[in-house]
C-alpha cells in the first residue's frame, strides 16, 4: 500500500515539491555559509519524493544552532515551501482519492518550516537512536 501511495504522491505533487526543495538547496549551496541549509533542503527533497513509509523525529543532539538556523530558514525559504504544501494539499483534498495525499502534505508543513534538528527515519523505527 505504501508503494502505491508513493507512486500516486510522486505524480500528483511530490515531484513539484521536491523541485522546490532542490531549488532552495541549490541556492543555499551556492552561498557558502548556508550549505547546512542546502543539505537539509536536499534531505527534505528526498522525503518529499517518497514520504509514505518514513517519518521525522527530533534529533537529541540538536542544539541552539538549529533553533537559530530554523529561524533564518523560516524567513528565507520555509514560508514559501510551506505555502506550496498548503496549496498542493488543498488541491489534493478535492478528490476522495487525494485526501490521504493532502493530509500527508499538511503533515509536511512543520518540516518545511523548521527542518533543522529533525531526522527522517523509516516508520518501522521512529524511536531509534542514531
Amino acid at each position: 500500500m505504501k508503494f502505491i501511495l508513493n507512486v500516486i504522491w510522486l505524480i500528483l505533487g511530490g515531484f513539484w515539491m521536491a523541485i522546490g526543495y532542490s531549488i532552495a538547496g541549490i541556492i543555499c549551496c551556492v552561498l557558502i555559509i548556508t550549505i547546512p541549509f542546502g543539505i537539509a533542503s536536499f534531505r527534505n527533497a528526498g522525503y518529499a519524493l517518497w514520504p509514505f513509509g518514513r517519518t521525522t523525529v527530533e534529533r537529541r543532539d540538536a542544539g541552539a544552532g538549529s533553533v537559530i538556523g530554523n529561524v533564518i530558514w523560516f524567513v528565507f525559504a520555509g514560508w514559501w515551501l510551506a505555502l506550496g504544501h498548503i496549496v498542493t494539499g488543498i488541491a489534493q483534498c478535492v478528490t476522495i482519492i487525494g485526501i490521504p495525499l493532502g493530509i500527508a502534505n499538511f503533515k509536511m508543513i512543520p518540516l518545511s518550516l523548521f527542518p533543522l534538528g529533525r531526522e527522517i527515519v523509516p516508520t518501522d523505527e521512529p524511536f531509534a537512536t542514531r
